[in-house]
């Protein structure tokens, strides 16, 4: 069971709680790589003992055959020396201390190259997460990864967001396993914990989307979240509209009640048999129709949003949304529009 509580854990432990994406390379090509390094070493020193294997004496029968250079080699390179053929000229012996022993060095470096690689792999994996821990700025931090977690996470992609972007928090190993596969940054643990939500950057987030599986772990998430990131945007997703209000008291920005669009968009589907499809269209990125937000131009400032060629739904002034008739008041440098787009 993990123990939220990392301020009483070392370090270490960091690497088993927060997962950074990195390029897989199978332990079978790795293996491959190293036996042909060795195998180059092993020729290396075969090529040099025979190139001057007049230099060298076998005490068998004084002459170096080159089955009697690959022995050679073999046993130098591992060290064993048996001393049955060795340099006696100057030459031969200049040669073994400038090459072959540089070699012998390289060749035992990749035999314990795999427990080296074994005992370092966790201060490597601690070293990245310290460097991606004081580099990660204005992200986004996903807080659960199921049904609606992966759902924000495709759209958000779906923009324009690279992964590296985006972290998400869960305590599903199976969940965050998932998340891993597209890419993204994890943390594992219960997010109602301040130290999980700081292991996340949460702190220095640009936005947080709150959809855990129940809405009292949403509330309580989004009031954690809310006092370690005044600065963040924070959208929470609820299950039933009794949990609005609460998530808004909470310090959410903005709030969806699915079980309420849900119905509303059944309900209404009972009369207006596109409506569901063009509703799905505008929540697909690159799908059919779908609202983008840009900022008024200098050109655009006195205008009304009737009279631009983009089809305004809404304007976005100091942080308030002026929606439908509210929006038909004069654009001012400094507004956002919200508007139906068509992407090529």
């Amino acid at each position: 069971m993990f123990d939220e509580n990392l301020t009483r854990r070392p370090d270490s432990a960091l690497g088993e709680v927060l997962r950074i994406p990195q390029p897989f390379v199978s332990p079978g090509r790795r293996i491959a790589r190293r036996v042909f390094y060795a195998l180059t070493a092993l020729a290396a020193v075969v090529l040099v003992v025979w190139l001057d294997r007049d230099g060298y004496t076998d005490s068998r029968d004084g002459r170096v055959s080159f089955l009697d250079c690959i022995y050679y080699a073999t046993v130098s390179l591992s060290t064993t020396g048996y001393g049955d053929i060795a340099p006696v000229t100057p030459t031969a012996r200049l040669v073994n201390v400038v090459v072959v022993t540089p070699l012998r060095v390289i060749f035992l470096i990749i035999l314990i190259g795999t427990t080296v690689e074994a005992l370092t792999a966790q201060s490597r994996q601690v070293l990245r997460i310290q460097r991606w821990r004081s580099a990660v700025r204005m992200h986004t931090v996903v807080i659960g990864y199921g049904t609606k977690g992966r759902a924000a996470v495709a759209a958000m992609i779906g923009n324009g967001v690279p992964p590296a972007d985006i972290v998400v928090v869960d305590p599903s190993e199976a969940a965050l396993e998932r998340a891993r596969s597209a890419g993204l940054t994890t943390v594992r643990g219960d997010a109602s914990h301040s130290d999980i939500l700081r292991l996340a950057g949460t702190p220095r987030a640009r936005s947080i989307v709150v959809a855990p599986d129940n809405d009292a772990a949403a509330v309580l998430v989004t009031l954690t979240a809310r006092q370690l990131a005044p600065d963040a945007t924070i959208i929470a997703a609820a299950r039933e509209s009794e949990t609005e209000h609460l998530l808004r008291r909470s310090g959410a920005d903005s709030t969806v009640v699915s079980s309420e669009t849900a119905g509303r968009l059944l309900g209404m589907a009972t009369r207006n048999d596109g409506l569901v499809d063009v509703t799905k269209d505008l929540l697909t990125p690159h799908t059919g129709l779908s609202i983008s937000e840009r900022a008024v131009t200098q050109d655009e400032a006195g205008r009304v949003p009737g009279q631009l060629e983009d089809a305004v739904v809404a304007v976005v002034r100091q942080g308030r949304l002026l929606r439908s008739g509210a929006a038909a008041t004069e654009l001012r440098v400094g507004d956002r529009l919200l508007y139906v787009d068509r992407p090529d």
